[in-house]
Order: C-alpha cells, then structure tokens, then sequence
C-alpha cells in the first residue's frame, strides 16, 4: 500500500466524520461507494472496510453529542443492542451474495431514505434562513424537541428502538453501513425525535450494532485494515467537528443535506454498476 493512497484515505475520512457528526450515520454510505469507486475494491471488500471504519467514528461523534444532550442514550442503546445481534446475519448474508447485487441493494436503501428525508425537509417552513424548533414539532410529532429526553418519549415508543435497531444491523451488516440512513428516519417519523437528537441516537446505536459485524468481516479476511485505520485517523476528529456543527444548522438545512449527501451515493452506486463510471 503506498503512502500516496493512505493520504488520500485519510483526507477522505476527515470529509466523511464531518458528515457523520452532523448527519448521525457512521459514515458508510459515502465510505462504501469511495471505497468502490476511489480505491477499486471488490463489493465485499468496500462494505467490510467500511463496517470496520464507521465504528470509531460512530464512538468520537456519539460522545460528543452525549455531551452536548443531542442524544438519547436509552434509544441508541436499545436501537444499538436489536442491530448488533442482527449485523452478523448481513455480513453473512453478504458472503453468500453476488457482488452487483450487495451495491444495488445499498443503492436501493440509500436513495429511499434519500427521498424520505427530502420528503421531511420539505415540510419544514423557512424563517429567516432557518427553521425554528416548533416547526420540526409540527412536522413530525406531537414531542417538544429542544426538551425530548428518556423520561419524555412513551416507554412503549422508546421500545421501539429495539425492532429499528434489528433491521438496520440486519441492512448495515449486507451493505457495509452503520444503518443510520434508515435509523435517523424513523426516529424522526415513529418516535417524534427532532433532528439533532435522532443524528446523536443514531451514532451511539451505530457505534454498537457495528461492531459485532466489523469483527466477522475481519474473521472472514475481508477488511483493507490499513485503508480503514487511514480513515479512521481522518474521521474521529472529523466526527467531532461534525457533531459540534450539528447544534449550529437549523433543523430544515441539516435534513437537506442529509438528503442531498446520501442521493448522491446512491447515484453513484448505480452508476458504478450500469459500466458508466
């Protein structure tokens, strides 16, 4: 592996942390189709390299936001626990798959919880350059979300949390992402959590769910450890920039760009496979 290409993976994952402290995803979705694309890995290579890497990034974003009470504990570990016991199945599902077929079930997911997310943004009114608070309310839950904590969510809500993590450990751990594209949705619209929260939730589910998919991708000799521990040097302090900024962008912004940043991936994804790039 030559020095020029650890650079690279490292400047790239100072790119992607950002996005994921400010968006609450481990970074997978941008990471596997730069993985595909930029570094010429196989599709089993690029969703194991990417699975190993979100995992830092996921702890260094999902502290900072715990830190800030941009996250709700209970729901990341809960969502956290259902992902992890399911994310060994995907990575598994995954070395039985073709690879055309992983990349276009990641570009499938990604570009759903795309336009969901377009979706929610929409809905959201501009004032003065942002979107205040009460209209994230009204737009998807009857829950205040500058106050929204453990002891305010419904218990039998919060639970939740639970079956959302399984599918996603089940999706992350076949697509090689931390399952925070579908996770942040759901939060917003069956729990009624704000952005901000639902971005911290996720990370610290992420950072969990992950791991037990990471460590059989590299039982299966499928992860590029010295690209990923490029990435990662990039992407912790990355992620906890990202997070710092997450506070600082309205609410409607913050959804547009989630958004905008995961339909590219998907694009690109498709594109890759169809012989166009």
């Amino acid at each position: 592996m030559d020095v020029v290409t650890i650079v690279i993976a490292a400047i790239v994952g100072v790119a992607i942390g950002i996005l994921s402290g400010m968006l609450g995803i481990g970074g997978g979705t941008v990471m596997v189709p730069v993985f595909k694309l930029g570094f010429g890995m196989s599709a089993i290579g690029a969703t194991a390299t990417s699975l190993f890497a979100i995992i830092p990034t996921a702890i260094s974003g999902s502290i900072t936001h715990v830190k800030q009470k941009t996250c709700i504990p209970k729901l990341g570990i809960l969502a956290g626990v259902g992902g992890a016991c399911f994310s060994p199945a995907g990575v598994w599902l995954a070395s039985q798959s073709p690879g055309w077929l992983i990349m276009l079930a990641a570009a499938i997911v990604i570009g759903y919880s795309s336009f969901t997310m377009f979706k929610k943004a929409a809905k959201l009114p501009k004032r003065n350059g942002a979107t205040v608070e009460a209209a994230s309310q009204k737009a998807d839950a009857p829950v205040a979300p500058s106050t929204v904590d453990d002891h305010e969510i419904d218990s039998r809500k919060l639970w939740l949390g639970l079956p959302i993590g399984m599918v996603a450990g089940l999706i992350a751990g076949y697509v090689g992402v931390g399952g925070g594209f579908l996770m942040v949705p759901l939060f917003l619209s069956v729990l009624g959590v704000d952005m901000k929260r639902a971005s911290g939730s996720s990370l610290l589910a992420i950072a969990i769910l992950s791991t037990p998919g990471a460590i059989t991708q590299i039982a299966l000799g499928n992860v590029a450890i010295a690209i990923a521990i490029a990435a990662v040097v990039g992407s912790v302090p990355g992620a906890v920039l990202g997070a710092r900024l997450a506070k600082r962008i309205p609410e409607r912004e913050l959804r547009f760009l989630f958004g905008g940043v995961l339909l590219f991936a998907a694009v690109m994804l498709v594109l890759q496979e169809v012989g166009l790039l």
